[in-house]
Protein backbone atom coordinates (compact mmCIF):
# COMPACT_ATOMS: atom_id res chain seq x y z
CA UNK A 1 0.00 0.00 0.00
CA UNK A 2 2.30 2.65 -1.24
CA UNK A 3 0.66 6.13 -1.74
CA UNK A 4 2.81 9.29 -0.79
CA UNK A 5 1.85 9.06 2.93
CA UNK A 6 4.95 6.68 3.60
CA UNK A 7 7.20 7.93 0.97
CA UNK A 8 7.83 10.89 3.39
CA UNK A 9 9.04 8.92 5.80
CA UNK A 10 11.59 6.82 3.53
CA UNK A 11 12.25 9.91 1.76
CA UNK A 12 13.24 11.36 5.32
CA UNK A 13 15.12 8.21 6.16
CA UNK A 14 17.34 8.83 2.77
CA UNK A 15 17.75 12.38 3.65
CA UNK A 16 19.51 11.35 6.76
CA UNK A 17 20.92 8.39 6.37
CA UNK A 18 18.54 6.18 8.06
CA UNK A 19 20.07 7.02 11.30
CA UNK A 20 16.93 7.70 13.38
CA UNK A 21 16.01 4.48 12.68
CA UNK A 22 19.17 2.56 13.18
CA UNK A 23 19.35 4.60 16.74
CA UNK A 24 15.61 3.18 17.43
CA UNK A 25 16.02 -0.58 16.30
CA UNK A 26 19.22 -1.55 17.46
CA UNK A 27 17.80 -3.74 20.45
CA UNK A 28 14.95 -5.19 18.89
CA UNK A 29 16.97 -6.84 16.22
CA UNK A 30 18.68 -10.02 17.22
CA UNK A 31 22.57 -10.51 17.75
CA UNK A 32 23.89 -13.62 16.68
CA UNK A 33 27.80 -12.66 17.16
CA UNK A 34 27.55 -12.78 21.20
CA UNK A 35 27.36 -16.01 22.87
CA UNK A 36 24.40 -16.46 24.17
CA UNK A 37 22.94 -14.92 20.93
CA UNK A 38 20.61 -11.86 21.42
CA UNK A 39 16.89 -12.51 20.71
CA UNK A 40 13.90 -10.27 20.29
CA UNK A 41 10.55 -11.15 22.02
CA UNK A 42 9.59 -11.55 18.32
CA UNK A 43 11.78 -14.38 17.78
CA UNK A 44 10.72 -17.93 17.02
CA UNK A 45 12.43 -21.08 17.59
CA UNK A 46 12.83 -22.43 14.05
CA UNK A 47 15.37 -25.67 15.69
CA UNK A 48 13.37 -28.40 15.30
CA UNK A 49 11.55 -27.16 12.30
CA UNK A 50 14.38 -27.41 10.03
CA UNK A 51 15.51 -30.73 11.86
CA UNK A 52 12.05 -32.53 10.94
CA UNK A 53 12.38 -30.68 6.94
CA UNK A 54 16.08 -32.14 6.67
CA UNK A 55 14.72 -35.40 7.24
CA UNK A 56 12.82 -35.63 4.58
CA UNK A 57 15.00 -34.22 2.29
CA UNK A 58 17.57 -37.40 2.90
CA UNK A 59 15.67 -40.02 1.90
CA UNK A 60 14.41 -37.84 -1.57
CA UNK A 61 17.94 -37.05 -2.51
CA UNK A 62 17.34 -33.67 -2.28
CA UNK A 63 20.72 -31.23 -1.38
CA UNK A 64 18.32 -28.04 -1.34
CA UNK A 65 14.54 -27.25 -0.70
CA UNK A 66 13.01 -24.08 -2.21
CA UNK A 67 10.43 -22.47 0.10
CA UNK A 68 8.58 -19.66 -2.04
CA UNK A 69 6.18 -17.13 -0.32
CA UNK A 70 3.16 -17.52 -2.37
CA UNK A 71 0.41 -20.35 -2.65
CA UNK A 72 -0.62 -22.59 -5.83
CA UNK A 73 -2.07 -19.50 -7.35
CA UNK A 74 1.21 -17.17 -7.00
CA UNK A 75 -1.66 -14.92 -5.31
CA UNK A 76 0.32 -11.34 -3.50
CA UNK A 77 -1.29 -12.34 -0.11
CA UNK A 78 -2.00 -15.60 1.43
CA UNK A 79 -4.31 -17.95 3.59
CA UNK A 80 -2.52 -18.42 6.64
CA UNK A 81 -2.80 -22.48 5.73
CA UNK A 82 -0.21 -21.31 2.72
CA UNK A 83 2.43 -19.37 4.73
CA UNK A 84 4.69 -21.50 4.80
CA UNK A 85 7.69 -19.63 4.43
CA UNK A 86 6.72 -17.93 7.66
CA UNK A 87 6.11 -20.99 9.68
CA UNK A 88 10.27 -22.31 8.44
CA UNK A 89 11.45 -19.05 9.28
CA UNK A 90 9.40 -16.51 11.63
CA UNK A 91 9.63 -13.96 9.30
CA UNK A 92 6.07 -12.73 8.38
CA UNK A 93 6.50 -10.63 5.39
CA UNK A 94 4.25 -10.60 2.30
CA UNK A 95 7.99 -11.03 0.22
CA UNK A 96 10.39 -13.41 0.38
CA UNK A 97 11.77 -17.03 -0.38
CA UNK A 98 13.84 -19.13 1.54
CA UNK A 99 16.53 -22.49 1.07
CA UNK A 100 17.42 -24.53 3.03
CA UNK A 101 19.91 -27.29 3.03
CA UNK A 102 21.67 -29.98 5.48
CA UNK A 103 23.93 -26.97 7.41
CA UNK A 104 22.82 -23.91 6.67
CA UNK A 105 19.04 -22.45 5.93
CA UNK A 106 18.62 -18.72 4.17
CA UNK A 107 15.91 -16.21 3.60
CA UNK A 108 16.15 -13.40 1.00
CA UNK A 109 14.10 -10.52 1.23
CA UNK A 110 14.01 -6.74 -0.25
CA UNK A 111 14.77 -3.44 1.71
CA UNK A 112 11.47 -3.11 3.07
CA UNK A 113 11.85 -6.22 5.27
CA UNK A 114 15.24 -6.37 6.79
CA UNK A 115 14.63 -4.87 9.98
CA UNK A 116 11.36 -7.03 10.30
CA UNK A 117 13.41 -9.75 9.38
CA UNK A 118 16.43 -8.94 11.77
CA UNK A 119 13.35 -8.84 14.22
CA UNK A 120 12.05 -12.33 13.61
CA UNK A 121 14.35 -14.85 12.61
CA UNK A 122 16.35 -16.81 15.40
CA UNK A 123 20.00 -17.60 14.32
CA UNK A 124 19.43 -20.63 12.72
CA UNK A 125 18.72 -18.39 9.66
CA UNK A 126 20.94 -15.82 7.34
CA UNK A 127 19.74 -12.73 5.63
CA UNK A 128 20.43 -12.15 2.00
CA UNK A 129 19.82 -8.74 1.16
CA UNK A 130 18.58 -9.54 -2.91
CA UNK A 131 15.21 -10.48 -3.77
CA UNK A 132 16.69 -11.92 -7.12
CA UNK A 133 16.38 -15.43 -8.67
CA UNK A 134 19.85 -15.04 -10.12
CA UNK A 135 21.07 -14.29 -6.30
CA UNK A 136 19.74 -17.56 -5.27
CA UNK A 137 21.17 -19.55 -7.75
CA UNK A 138 24.78 -18.09 -7.10
CA UNK A 139 24.12 -19.01 -3.27
CA UNK A 140 23.09 -23.11 -4.20
CA UNK A 141 25.81 -23.23 -6.92
CA UNK A 142 28.43 -21.96 -3.96
CA UNK A 143 26.65 -24.00 -1.36
CA UNK A 144 25.62 -27.45 -2.90
CA UNK A 145 27.59 -29.66 -4.51
CA UNK A 146 27.88 -30.22 -8.19
CA UNK A 147 25.22 -33.01 -9.77
CA UNK A 148 23.39 -32.43 -6.97
CA UNK A 149 19.15 -32.46 -6.91
CA UNK A 150 17.31 -29.17 -5.35
CA UNK A 151 13.64 -29.61 -4.41
CA UNK A 152 10.80 -27.26 -5.81
CA UNK A 153 7.10 -27.38 -4.82
CA UNK A 154 5.73 -27.26 -8.82
CA UNK A 155 2.58 -25.17 -7.35
CA UNK A 156 4.64 -22.59 -5.79
CA UNK A 157 6.50 -21.95 -9.40
CA UNK A 158 5.29 -19.68 -11.97
CA UNK A 159 6.72 -20.45 -15.91
CA UNK A 160 8.77 -17.72 -15.17
CA UNK A 161 10.14 -18.58 -11.95
CA UNK A 162 11.06 -22.35 -12.95
CA UNK A 163 12.65 -20.84 -16.44
CA UNK A 164 14.94 -18.27 -14.15
CA UNK A 165 16.08 -20.80 -12.05
CA UNK A 166 16.65 -23.17 -14.82
CA UNK A 167 18.75 -20.84 -16.62
CA UNK A 168 20.72 -19.38 -13.91
CA UNK A 169 21.51 -23.05 -12.57
CA UNK A 170 22.15 -24.67 -16.23
CA UNK A 171 25.68 -24.27 -16.31
CA UNK A 172 26.67 -25.57 -13.34
CA UNK A 173 25.49 -29.15 -12.89
CA UNK A 174 22.48 -28.55 -10.77
CA UNK A 175 19.62 -29.75 -11.34
CA UNK A 176 15.69 -28.99 -10.00
CA UNK A 177 13.62 -31.94 -8.80
CA UNK A 178 9.81 -31.54 -8.87
CA UNK A 179 8.60 -32.57 -5.38
CA UNK A 180 4.55 -32.62 -5.70
CA UNK A 181 3.97 -33.12 -2.34
CA UNK A 182 5.43 -30.32 -0.38
CA UNK A 183 7.56 -30.71 2.45
CA UNK A 184 7.11 -28.01 4.52
CA UNK A 185 3.41 -29.18 5.19
CA UNK A 186 4.29 -32.69 6.21
CA UNK A 187 6.15 -31.28 9.13
CA UNK A 188 3.65 -28.70 9.78
CA UNK A 189 1.34 -30.99 11.84
CA UNK A 190 -1.07 -27.38 12.57
CA UNK A 191 -1.34 -25.93 9.88
CA UNK A 192 -4.32 -24.42 9.86
CA UNK A 193 -7.68 -26.17 7.94
CA UNK A 194 -9.61 -24.40 4.93
CA UNK A 195 -12.58 -22.42 6.38
CA UNK A 196 -15.84 -24.42 6.16
CA UNK A 197 -18.20 -21.88 4.56
CA UNK A 198 -18.07 -18.19 3.61
CA UNK A 199 -18.46 -18.32 0.13
CA UNK A 200 -20.96 -15.83 -1.64
CA UNK A 201 -22.57 -14.47 -4.36
CA UNK A 202 -22.43 -10.76 -5.17
CA UNK A 203 -26.25 -8.59 -4.82
CA UNK A 204 -27.80 -7.56 -8.25
CA UNK A 205 -27.02 -3.81 -7.30
CA UNK A 206 -23.39 -3.97 -7.37
CA UNK A 207 -22.49 -5.52 -10.30
CA UNK A 208 -23.93 -4.50 -13.80
CA UNK A 209 -22.51 -8.05 -15.72
CA UNK A 210 -24.08 -11.23 -14.49
CA UNK A 211 -21.77 -14.13 -14.80
CA UNK A 212 -23.74 -15.90 -17.40
CA UNK A 213 -22.51 -12.36 -19.66
CA UNK A 214 -19.17 -12.44 -18.53
CA UNK A 215 -18.25 -16.26 -19.63
CA UNK A 216 -19.92 -15.56 -23.06
CA UNK A 217 -17.79 -12.29 -23.17
CA UNK A 218 -14.74 -14.59 -22.99
CA UNK A 219 -15.89 -17.15 -24.96
CA UNK A 220 -15.95 -14.29 -28.12
CA UNK A 221 -12.52 -13.43 -26.66
CA UNK A 222 -11.11 -16.98 -27.50
CA UNK A 223 -13.66 -17.34 -30.81
CA UNK A 224 -12.32 -13.90 -32.19
CA UNK A 225 -8.33 -15.33 -31.44
CA UNK A 226 -6.45 -16.15 -34.44
CA UNK A 227 -5.03 -18.77 -32.49
CA UNK A 228 -8.26 -20.50 -32.01
CA UNK A 229 -8.25 -21.84 -28.15
CA UNK A 230 -10.45 -24.43 -27.12
CA UNK A 231 -10.65 -23.67 -23.50
CA UNK A 232 -9.06 -20.95 -21.51
CA UNK A 233 -7.67 -21.84 -17.62
CA UNK A 234 -7.80 -19.48 -14.78
CA UNK A 235 -5.48 -19.83 -12.28
CA UNK A 236 -5.25 -16.44 -10.09
CA UNK A 237 -7.74 -16.44 -7.28
CA UNK A 238 -9.24 -13.14 -8.23
CA UNK A 239 -10.06 -14.62 -11.79
CA UNK A 240 -12.68 -17.14 -10.73
CA UNK A 241 -14.12 -14.77 -8.36
CA UNK A 242 -14.91 -11.96 -10.93
CA UNK A 243 -16.05 -14.51 -13.53
CA UNK A 244 -18.63 -15.95 -11.07
CA UNK A 245 -19.04 -12.53 -9.54
CA UNK A 246 -18.68 -14.34 -6.20
CA UNK A 247 -16.44 -13.59 -3.24
CA UNK A 248 -14.80 -15.55 -0.05
CA UNK A 249 -12.91 -15.33 2.89
CA UNK A 250 -10.36 -17.94 2.48
CA UNK A 251 -7.12 -15.19 2.29
CA UNK A 252 -7.21 -12.41 5.41
CA UNK A 253 -8.05 -9.37 3.77
CA UNK A 254 -9.15 -10.70 0.72
CA UNK A 255 -12.24 -11.76 -0.76
CA UNK A 256 -11.56 -14.64 -2.29
CA UNK A 257 -11.91 -18.58 -2.18
CA UNK A 258 -9.70 -21.17 -3.33
CA UNK A 259 -10.40 -22.61 -7.15
CA UNK A 260 -9.73 -22.68 -10.39
CA UNK A 261 -11.62 -22.82 -14.07
CA UNK A 262 -11.96 -24.18 -17.19
CA UNK A 263 -13.85 -22.68 -19.71
CA UNK A 264 -14.44 -24.11 -23.01
CA UNK A 265 -16.53 -23.40 -25.58
CA UNK A 266 -19.10 -25.80 -24.30
CA UNK A 267 -18.27 -26.44 -20.66
CA UNK A 268 -17.75 -24.71 -17.69
CA UNK A 269 -15.64 -26.72 -15.15
CA UNK A 270 -15.18 -24.60 -11.40
CA UNK A 271 -12.47 -26.67 -9.54
CA UNK A 272 -13.31 -25.88 -6.17
CA UNK A 273 -14.21 -27.47 -2.50
CA UNK A 274 -17.64 -28.69 -3.27
CA UNK A 275 -18.64 -29.45 0.34
CA UNK A 276 -18.76 -25.61 0.59
CA UNK A 277 -21.04 -24.49 -1.69
CA UNK A 278 -24.83 -23.93 0.08
CA UNK A 279 -28.00 -25.45 -2.54
CA UNK A 280 -28.32 -21.26 -3.26
CA UNK A 281 -24.87 -20.94 -4.37
CA UNK A 282 -25.18 -24.33 -6.62
CA UNK A 283 -28.39 -23.07 -7.98
CA UNK A 284 -27.07 -19.73 -8.54
CA UNK A 285 -24.25 -21.33 -10.62
CA UNK A 286 -26.74 -23.99 -12.92
CA UNK A 287 -24.84 -26.98 -11.43
CA UNK A 288 -27.55 -29.08 -12.14
CA UNK A 289 -27.19 -28.76 -15.68
CA UNK A 290 -25.37 -29.94 -18.59
CA UNK A 291 -25.97 -26.80 -20.96
CA UNK A 292 -22.96 -24.47 -21.86
CA UNK A 293 -23.80 -22.01 -19.44
CA UNK A 294 -23.95 -24.44 -16.56
CA UNK A 295 -21.52 -25.06 -14.23
CA UNK A 296 -19.90 -28.45 -13.71
CA UNK A 297 -18.45 -28.54 -10.19
CA UNK A 298 -15.79 -30.43 -9.57
CA UNK A 299 -12.98 -31.34 -6.46
CA UNK A 300 -10.31 -28.73 -6.37
CA UNK A 301 -7.97 -31.05 -5.46
CA UNK A 302 -8.51 -33.07 -8.84
CA UNK A 303 -7.47 -30.21 -11.26
CA UNK A 304 -4.35 -31.92 -12.31
CA UNK A 305 -6.06 -34.58 -13.53
CA UNK A 306 -8.96 -33.20 -14.88
CA UNK A 307 -6.90 -31.02 -16.93
CA UNK A 308 -4.81 -33.88 -18.39
CA UNK A 309 -7.59 -35.83 -19.15
CA UNK A 310 -8.87 -32.45 -21.30
CA UNK A 311 -5.23 -31.90 -22.77
CA UNK A 312 -5.41 -35.74 -24.26
CA UNK A 313 -8.23 -34.40 -25.68
CA UNK A 314 -7.39 -34.38 -30.11
CA UNK A 315 -7.59 -30.62 -31.25
CA UNK A 316 -7.69 -28.59 -27.95
CA UNK A 317 -5.51 -25.35 -27.54
CA UNK A 318 -5.66 -24.43 -24.04
CA UNK A 319 -4.97 -20.74 -23.12
CA UNK A 320 -3.18 -19.50 -20.26
CA UNK A 321 -1.83 -16.38 -18.73
CA UNK A 322 1.86 -16.79 -17.57
CA UNK A 323 2.10 -14.45 -14.77
CA UNK A 324 -0.27 -16.65 -12.47
CA UNK A 325 -0.19 -20.19 -14.11
CA UNK A 326 2.04 -22.38 -11.75
CA UNK A 327 4.41 -25.20 -12.91
CA UNK A 328 2.00 -27.77 -11.91
CA UNK A 329 -0.28 -27.00 -14.83
CA UNK A 330 1.85 -25.65 -17.14
CA UNK A 331 3.67 -28.71 -17.56
CA UNK A 332 0.75 -30.56 -17.79
CA UNK A 333 -0.35 -29.28 -21.34
CA UNK A 334 1.96 -30.96 -24.04
CA UNK A 335 2.60 -30.41 -27.26
CA UNK A 336 3.36 -26.86 -27.65
CA UNK A 337 0.52 -27.18 -30.27
CA UNK A 338 -1.66 -27.99 -27.41
CA UNK A 339 -0.42 -24.52 -25.46
CA UNK A 340 -1.59 -20.64 -26.02
CA UNK A 341 0.17 -17.92 -23.90
CA UNK A 342 -0.13 -14.59 -23.14
CA UNK A 343 0.89 -12.55 -20.17
CA UNK A 344 -2.56 -11.93 -18.44
CA UNK A 345 -5.64 -14.12 -19.30
CA UNK A 346 -8.71 -12.42 -20.80
CA UNK A 347 -10.23 -12.33 -17.26
CA UNK A 348 -8.01 -10.16 -15.63
CA UNK A 349 -7.07 -7.36 -19.25
CA UNK A 350 -11.09 -7.29 -19.12
CA UNK A 351 -11.73 -6.96 -14.94
CA UNK A 352 -9.08 -4.11 -14.96
CA UNK A 353 -11.32 -1.61 -17.23
CA UNK A 354 -14.50 -0.96 -15.19
CA UNK A 355 -17.90 -0.58 -16.29
CA UNK A 356 -19.83 2.50 -15.54
CA UNK A 357 -21.39 0.57 -12.35
CA UNK A 358 -17.83 -1.05 -10.78
CA UNK A 359 -16.69 3.01 -11.46
CA UNK A 360 -19.76 4.56 -9.96
CA UNK A 361 -19.94 2.55 -6.93
CA UNK A 362 -15.39 2.76 -5.90
CA UNK A 363 -16.17 6.00 -6.10
CA UNK A 364 -18.86 5.59 -3.26
CA UNK A 365 -16.87 3.33 -1.38
CA UNK A 366 -14.37 5.96 -1.14
CA UNK A 367 -16.06 8.86 -0.06
CA UNK A 368 -17.59 6.20 3.02
CA UNK A 369 -13.98 5.23 3.56
CA UNK A 370 -12.34 8.63 3.86
CA UNK A 371 -15.57 9.14 6.66
CA UNK A 372 -13.54 7.23 8.55
CA UNK A 373 -10.23 8.18 8.50
CA UNK A 374 -11.20 11.49 8.51
CA UNK A 375 -12.98 10.55 12.26
CA UNK A 376 -9.33 8.66 12.97
CA UNK A 377 -7.67 12.24 12.65
CA UNK A 378 -10.82 14.40 14.20
CA UNK A 379 -10.11 12.03 17.22
CA UNK A 380 -6.22 11.95 17.67
CA UNK A 381 -6.01 15.42 17.17
CA UNK A 382 -7.91 15.99 20.67
CA UNK A 383 -6.17 13.08 22.37
CA UNK A 384 -2.50 12.87 21.42
CA UNK A 385 -1.59 16.28 23.06
CA UNK A 386 -2.59 14.27 26.03
CA UNK A 387 -0.24 11.52 25.25
CA UNK A 388 -2.47 8.26 25.94
CA UNK A 389 -2.42 7.21 22.72
CA UNK A 390 -0.51 4.69 20.79
CA UNK A 391 0.02 3.50 17.44
CA UNK A 392 -2.14 0.12 18.22
CA UNK A 393 -4.97 2.14 19.59
CA UNK A 394 -5.21 4.46 16.21
CA UNK A 395 -5.35 1.48 14.41
CA UNK A 396 -8.13 -0.08 16.34
CA UNK A 397 -10.11 3.20 16.06
CA UNK A 398 -10.14 3.56 12.65
CA UNK A 399 -10.98 0.49 11.87
CA UNK A 400 -13.38 0.11 14.04
CA UNK A 401 -14.84 3.58 12.44
CA UNK A 402 -14.89 1.55 9.08
CA UNK A 403 -16.73 -1.12 10.35
CA UNK A 404 -19.49 1.00 11.01
CA UNK A 405 -19.87 2.54 7.40
CA UNK A 406 -22.18 1.43 4.82
CA UNK A 407 -21.07 -2.33 3.46
CA UNK A 408 -18.22 -2.76 5.30
CA UNK A 409 -16.51 -6.39 5.05
CA UNK A 410 -13.39 -4.82 7.38
CA UNK A 411 -10.18 -3.94 6.52
CA UNK A 412 -8.54 -4.01 3.10
CA UNK A 413 -4.90 -5.02 4.13
CA UNK A 414 -3.37 -4.56 7.93
CA UNK A 415 -3.98 -1.26 8.91
CA UNK A 416 -0.25 0.64 8.91
CA UNK A 417 -0.55 3.10 11.84
CA UNK A 418 3.07 4.58 12.57
CA UNK A 419 4.72 7.19 14.42
CA UNK A 420 8.45 8.34 14.08
CA UNK A 421 10.99 5.76 13.02
CA UNK A 422 8.73 2.82 12.62
CA UNK A 423 7.01 4.94 9.46
CA UNK A 424 10.04 4.71 8.16
CA UNK A 425 9.32 0.75 7.88
CA UNK A 426 7.49 0.20 4.81
CA UNK A 427 5.14 -2.47 5.74
CA UNK A 428 5.30 -1.97 9.52
CA UNK A 429 1.79 -3.08 11.82
CA UNK A 430 1.64 -2.25 15.35
CA UNK A 431 1.80 -4.40 18.17
CA UNK A 432 1.76 -4.86 21.75
CA UNK A 433 5.53 -5.00 21.97
CA UNK A 434 6.30 -2.49 19.48
CA UNK A 435 3.56 -0.30 19.86
CA UNK A 436 4.80 3.59 20.33
CA UNK A 437 3.12 6.03 21.93
CA UNK A 438 1.59 9.10 19.77
CA UNK A 439 3.24 12.61 20.87
CA UNK A 440 3.34 16.12 19.10
CA UNK A 441 6.62 15.82 17.99
CA UNK A 442 6.93 13.26 16.04
CA UNK A 443 5.16 12.77 12.42
CA UNK A 444 2.00 10.43 12.04
CA UNK A 445 1.59 7.84 8.77
CA UNK A 446 -2.04 6.00 8.83
CA UNK A 447 -1.98 4.13 5.58
CA UNK A 448 -5.13 2.09 6.11
CA UNK A 449 -7.94 0.46 3.39
CA UNK A 450 -11.40 -0.93 4.09
CA UNK A 451 -12.95 -3.69 2.32
CA UNK A 452 -16.96 -2.92 0.90
CA UNK A 453 -19.52 -4.98 -0.82
CA UNK A 454 -19.23 -1.95 -3.65
CA UNK A 455 -15.47 -1.60 -3.61
CA UNK A 456 -11.55 -1.42 -2.36
CA UNK A 457 -10.04 1.30 -0.40
CA UNK A 458 -6.54 2.29 0.55
CA UNK A 459 -5.75 6.00 2.03
CA UNK A 460 -2.67 7.42 3.52
CA UNK A 461 -2.91 10.32 5.38
CA UNK A 462 0.66 11.87 7.09
CA UNK A 463 0.03 14.25 9.66
CA UNK A 464 2.40 16.63 12.41
CA UNK A 465 0.19 17.66 15.58
CA UNK A 466 3.27 20.01 16.84
CA UNK A 467 6.25 21.88 14.64
CA UNK A 468 7.57 19.84 11.75
CA UNK A 469 11.32 20.30 11.46
CA UNK A 470 12.65 22.27 8.30
CA UNK A 471 14.00 18.67 6.68
CA UNK A 472 10.62 17.31 7.39
CA UNK A 473 8.68 20.12 5.41
CA UNK A 474 11.08 19.64 2.96
CA UNK A 475 10.69 16.09 2.03
CA UNK A 476 6.60 16.76 2.31
CA UNK A 477 6.24 19.51 0.16
CA UNK A 478 8.17 17.13 -2.54
CA UNK A 479 6.39 14.43 -2.33
CA UNK A 480 3.08 16.65 -2.31
CA UNK A 481 4.76 17.82 -5.77
CA UNK A 482 5.40 14.82 -6.86
CA UNK A 483 1.47 14.08 -6.36
CA UNK A 484 0.61 17.04 -8.40
CA UNK A 485 3.00 16.93 -11.56
CA UNK A 486 1.11 13.46 -11.70
CA UNK A 487 -2.47 14.07 -11.42
CA UNK A 488 -2.02 17.02 -13.47
CA UNK A 489 -0.57 15.22 -16.50
CA UNK A 490 -2.03 14.34 -19.70
CA UNK A 491 -0.48 11.25 -21.69
CA UNK A 492 -1.56 9.26 -24.75
CA UNK A 493 -3.30 6.30 -24.04
CA UNK A 494 -1.85 3.09 -23.95
CA UNK A 495 0.33 4.59 -21.62
CA UNK A 496 2.47 2.44 -18.77
CA UNK A 497 2.25 3.89 -15.10
CA UNK A 498 5.84 2.33 -15.07
CA UNK A 499 6.50 5.19 -18.10
CA UNK A 500 4.96 8.21 -15.96
CA UNK A 501 6.09 7.35 -11.96
CA UNK A 502 9.10 9.26 -12.74
CA UNK A 503 7.12 12.58 -12.22
CA UNK A 504 6.00 11.59 -8.88
CA UNK A 505 10.34 11.22 -7.65
CA UNK A 506 11.39 14.31 -10.07
CA UNK A 507 11.04 16.55 -7.29
CA UNK A 508 12.45 14.09 -4.62
CA UNK A 509 15.51 13.65 -6.85
CA UNK A 510 16.74 17.03 -7.42
CA UNK A 511 18.02 17.29 -3.78
CA UNK A 512 18.86 13.48 -3.26
CA UNK A 513 15.93 11.65 -2.21
CA UNK A 514 14.19 8.83 -3.29
CA UNK A 515 11.79 5.71 -2.24
CA UNK A 516 12.12 2.34 -2.66
CA UNK A 517 9.39 0.90 -4.30
CA UNK A 518 6.46 1.11 -6.73
CA UNK A 519 4.71 4.64 -6.85
CA UNK A 520 1.37 3.67 -7.38
CA UNK A 521 -1.41 0.56 -7.71
CA UNK A 522 -5.04 0.22 -9.18
CA UNK A 523 -7.72 -1.14 -6.25
CA UNK A 524 -10.37 -3.29 -7.18
CA UNK A 525 -14.56 -3.90 -6.49
CA UNK A 526 -14.38 -5.75 -3.58
CA UNK A 527 -11.29 -7.53 -4.81
CA UNK A 528 -7.47 -7.21 -3.67
CA UNK A 529 -5.98 -3.63 -2.72
CA UNK A 530 -3.31 -4.12 -5.39
CA UNK A 531 -4.61 -4.82 -9.12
Amino acid sequence: MPPCGWLLLLSLAALTGNTFCAITTSQTERNCSISPPYLPSTVINTTLRLQELRKRMLPLNISAYIIPGTDAHLSEYIAPRDARLTFMTGFTGSAGTAVVTQTKATLWTDSRYWVQAERQMDCNWELEKDVSISSIAEWLISEVPAGAEIGFDPFLFSLETYENYDINLGSSNHSLTSVPVNLVDQVWTDRPPILADGIISLPDRVIQRTWQMKVEQMRKMMEDSPYRPTALLLSALDETAWLFNMRGNDIPFNPFFYSYTLLTLDEIWLFIHTERLTGELKEYLNASCAGPLCVQLKSYDSVRAQLQEYVARPGIKVWIGTEYTNYALYELITPVDKLMTSSYSPVLTTKAVKDETEQRILRDAHVRDAVAVIQLLMWLEKVVPQGTETELTAAEYVNMCRSKQKDSKGPSFETISASGANAALAHYSPTNESSRKLTVDEMYLVDSGGQYLDGTTDITRTVHWGTPTEMQREAFTRVLQGNIEISRTIFPSGTRGANMEMLGRRALWEVGLNYGHGTGHGVGNYFGVHE
